[in-house]
């Protein structure tokens, strides 16, 4: 099969089309025939290594695919040659075939196509782990989501809006700023030049947002803390701005605030397997209906990965990309 190497850590460039043979599903895999791979911040990370894959993964990056079932393993159910799925991967997503353990696959969601359903599995089971369960997320709260025109921004606000929270975002420019408000964001901050610490506040009358989804960590910590509401809740899943930081840790005792983050690659199976059940029973139906959907922003030939990363390095995107097969 063909798959993307990392040659060596450095630059796009490194990434470069090689012949590796096509693995074979071990007990409780499925061996899916790639059509569409997502490409995401991680996988940046990991090619200027940063990011080494957990022990036991594949070196060849990429963490979601859609497909459909080429074979199965040994005790896998519910899972036949020609089944459409998408699936949440430690690592491979860059090739012609890929494996993924059974309870990480998830059906397309009926009337997707395999780029839009390549697009979900990262980023929705973050968002839904993070968002939802730890950072407990109701109807009625307010949300205030960094990156709002990122793949897990786009996410994060269209399913934060659709369970009836209150949604602010922010984002680096007017387009990106429009394009979030028209995914449900009551109002996406330009952080270029407004101080979104200030203007969460006007927008909820002095009282801050219940729940802060970050992906930018460094400065923005600090601040993220005094945007939040008495028992707020901040959420920390990205570090690009840093991954020190100093706190007063006053605030967080005045305020009985919640700090808390993850990161998803490393999880066991059963964990992933938990999440990928919660997302298939709560938010699935809202793919299908198309209440929610993945923004796709455009797609590279899997050869041309390294094309997808200047892209992704350049933020000028809005959604995902996606490579296909």
């Amino acid at each position: 099969m063909i798959a993307i190497d990392i040659r060596e850590p450095g630059e796009p460039d490194v990434l470069v089309p090689v012949e590796r043979p096509t693995p074979t599903p071990g007990p409780g895999d499925v061996l899916i025939k790639v059509r569409a791979a997502g490409v995401n911040r991680p996988d940046v990370m990991q090619r200027r290594g940063r990011y080494p894959p957990p022990p036991g993964a594949p070196d060849i990056p990429g963490l979601e695919v859609a497909g459909t079932v080429e074979t199965v393993g040994d005790s896998v159910s519910g899972w036949s040659s020609g089944d459409k799925v998408c699936a949440l991967v430690a690592g491979g997503g860059y090739a012609e075939f890929c494996l993924a353990p059974a309870p990480q696959c998830l059906p397309v969601p009926r009337g997707m196509d395999f780029v839009a359903a390549a697009a979900i599995p990262e980023t929705f089971f973050t968002v839904w782990t993070n968002v939802f369960d730890r950072g407990r997320l109701k109807a009625g709260e307010s949300i205030l989501i960094h990156g709002g025109s990122s793949g897990i921004g786009t996410t994060a606000i269209q399913l934060a809006h659709a369970f009836g929270a209150r949604v602010f975002a922010t984002a680096g420019s007017p387009a990106k700023c429009a394009a979030c408000e028209r995914l449900g964001a009551e109002r996406c901050i330009n952080y270029r030049d407004t101080d979104f610490v200030e203007a969460v506040r006007e927008l909820t009358g002095g009282a801050g947002v219940n729940v802060v989804l970050d992906i930018v960590g460094g400065p923005y910590v600090a601040r993220n803390l005094e945007a939040l509401a008495i028992e707020g809740r901040l959420l920390q899943i990205g570090v690009q701005g840093g991954a020190k930081t100093e706190l007063n840790v006053a605030v967080i005792m005045q305020k009985r605030l919640t700090v808390t983050g993850s990161t998803l690659r490393v999880r066991p199976i059963a964990d992933k397997g938990a999440i990928a059940a919660a997302v298939r029973g709560h938010v699935w139906p809202l793919l299908e209906s198309g209440a929610v959907k993945p923004l796709v922003y455009t797609t590279f030939p899997l050869r041309d990965a390294a094309a997808a990363h200047r892209l992704m390095e350049s933020s000028e995107h809005i959604g995902k990309i996606v490579l296909v097969t």
